[in-house]
């Protein structure tokens, strides 16, 4: 049974930007599939999409590397775990390096980055951080 389905996300994110695979799978989740989403968005991986089955649809993301095959994600870490939840108000959510890292957020109006937080003016629970 996996209890932070969210860290096992980042550990597999991460496992295979190391070995420069083109793309991993994982179990879907809705929380999941809006990470991956903000990913996207953000222009850190190329797509994803989520293939229904039985008896968990799966997940497959497509990671993104530099024209010269330097990492467009530098680092990818689990900031709220089960044990020590963290949460942001709207006006604590400061740049991450200047603009060019983000912070995934579970806002009462969904999956944000900390951009969209911020021009929606919501905080809520910091879920990872990307660099």
């Amino acid at each position: 049974m996996m209890t932070d389905p969210i860290a096992d996300m980042c550990t597999r994110i991460r496992n295979a930007n190391t070995v420069r695979a083109s793309s991993l799978s994982m179990p879907a989740s809705r929380l999941k599939v809006g990470v991956a989403q903000i990913l996207k968005e953000e222009g850190y991986i190329k797509d994803y999409a989520v293939q229904p089955g039985q008896p968990a649809s799966t997940l497959t993301i497509q990671l993104k590397y530099g024209e010269y095959g330097e990492f467009v994600i530098q680092d990818i870490e689990r900031i709220s775990k089960p044990g020590c939840r963290v949460y942001a108000a709207a006006k604590e959510l400061k740049p991450i390096i200047r603009g060019m890292g983000i912070q995934i957020l579970s806002t009462p109006k969904g999956i944000l980055s900390d951009r969209g937080a911020r021009k929606e003016n919501v905080g809520g629970e910091i879920l990872a951080r990307v660099r």
